[in-house]
Formats: structure tokens, C-alpha cells, sequence
């Protein structure tokens, strides 16, 4: 696994990358460590950028010009893990800028290092996972990612993928239980959604970022509602 680490101060970088080095240690992890003195460097290598998993990102100096640098990052890689790090909590904001999986405080690293690592590791094993599934159309290989939303249809369910429409003679009790821990939840009798794809929730109504809108049930808002926030805030 290829990680970057974007700090002005070789101090921190030093202190950062021995935290990971005894992370890596603990858990039987093998990191490649590349540090860089700036996220502007970091950004003008694009083959470690091709290659890397995870960014460490200190951009409180210059402050401005990293996040813009870091804005532009998230817009060329869209799923790149960017964690914020800074000895100021007053650049926590800039997280929701760049869409930062973790905001992280120098002055707790030690305690907080492991927490992020773990979540992001178990989150990159999830989105490794392929599963497979035999639908009508034939045996097909589907990433949980790949998967937008399942809906009951008489006695066939329905997956709406990236890849199209498939049809399976299976109970979504079943297939609920088969996606259980990949982020997917239900939201009504006939439906299962991927909480990657929710967009918003209110007023009954849950819309995806694909413009679907579907109904949820009063007896199961407060409870869909309190999933997807919970969701939300380990991303």
C-alpha cells in the first residue's frame, strides 16, 4: 500500500511516518511511505498519484494555495482517501472542502492514528470485495459499489447497477443479509438502497444522486434517517 505524506515541517513528517511504520508493524500492514514538502510537489507526481492509496495532508501552510492544490486533487481523484492533518483546529472546515475522510489533530495523532488507519483499511477490503450473484441474465460479478439500489418486483428482485438491470428469484431478507456491513440499507419492504447513492433524506422522501426518489414509510424514517447519518460520519 502507497501512502503520502504532504507536510511543510520534516519533524511532523518524521513523527507521522514512525506512527505508521508501528502501525504497520502491529498489524501486519506493508506501507511504502513517500513524504513531500508541500501538497504542490505532491500533485506534479502523478505517477505516485496513479499509485497511491492514502494522503496524509497538512495544508495550513499556505493556506489558500494548498487547498485550492487539494480541491483540485479531489477533482482528479475522486475516491483518493485524503486525510487532513494540522496542529490548528481551525482548518477542521477545509475537510468539507476537499471531502477529507478524517480531520486529524498533530497534538493527538498517537491516539487517534490507529482509529483512522483501521477504518480506512476496512473500507478499502470492502470495496475490493466482488460478489457473485446468479441472476436470470446469467452469473454476473458485482462489486458492492457497483450496486445502486435492489426493489422487490412480484417474485424476482431487482438490482439497479453501474453495469445495468439484473432479475434474481431471491427474497430480499436474503440478499439484505448477504450485503449486511457493506452500507446498504432498508428502506421499505421492497427496497434496499446503497447509502453511497443517497443524496438526501427529508420529508419522507429519500433521493439518490441519480435522481431517484423513493417513498419512505413513517414506521422506518427515523430509523433509515439515524442509519445514513451514522453512515455518514465514518466517510
Amino acid at each position: 500500500m502507497r501512502i503520502a505524506i504532504s507536510d511543510e515541517s520534516k519533524k511532523d513528517r518524521e513523527m507521522l511516518k514512525m506512527l505508521l511504520e508501528n502501525y504497520e508493524a502491529k498489524n501486519k500492514q506493508k506501507f511504502e511511505v513517500s513524504e513531500y514538502d508541500s501538497g504542490l510537489e505532491l500533485c506534479r507526481d502523478n505517477k505516485m498519484l496513479q499509485e497511491c492509496h492514502i494522503i496524509f495532508w497538512d495544508i495550513s501552510m499556505d493556506r489558500e494555495e494548498e487547498l485550492h492544490a487539494a480541491i483540485q486533487l479531489r477533482k482528479r481523484f475522486p475516491e483518493l482517501p485524503i486525510v487532513l492533518v494540522s496542529a490548528n483546529v481551525s482548518c477542521a472546515p477545509d475537510g468539507y472542502k476537499v471531502k477529507a475522510s478524517r480531520f486529524l489533530l498533530k497534538s493527538s495523532l498517537p491516539e487517534t492514528i490507529g482509529e483512522c488507519m483501521n477504518t480506512l483499511l476496512k473500507k478499502r477490503l470492502r470495496e475490493d470485495l466482488v460478489l457473485q450473484f446468479s441472476f436470470v441474465e446469467g452469473s454476473t460479478a458485482l462489486r458492492p459499489e457497483e450496486i445502486i439500489y435492489i426493489e422487490t418486483n412480484r417474485h424476482k428482485n431487482i438490482f439497479h447497477t453501474h453495469k445495468g438491470i439484473f432479475s434474481i428469484y431471491k427474497k430480499l431478507n436474503e440478499i439484505e443479509e448477504e450485503l449486511s456491513g457493506l452500507d446498504f440499507v432498508r428502506i421499505h419492504q421492497s427496497f434496499l438502497v446503497n447509502m453511497r447513492y443517497v443524496d438526501k433524506i427529508s420529508s419522507y422522501i429519500m433521493r439518490l444522486t441519480t435522481g431517484i426518489e423513493l417513498s419512505v414509510p413513517k414506521s422506518r424514517y427515523r430509523g433509515v434517517k439515524q442509519q445514513y447519518m451514522l453512515y455518514k460520519d465514518t466517510q
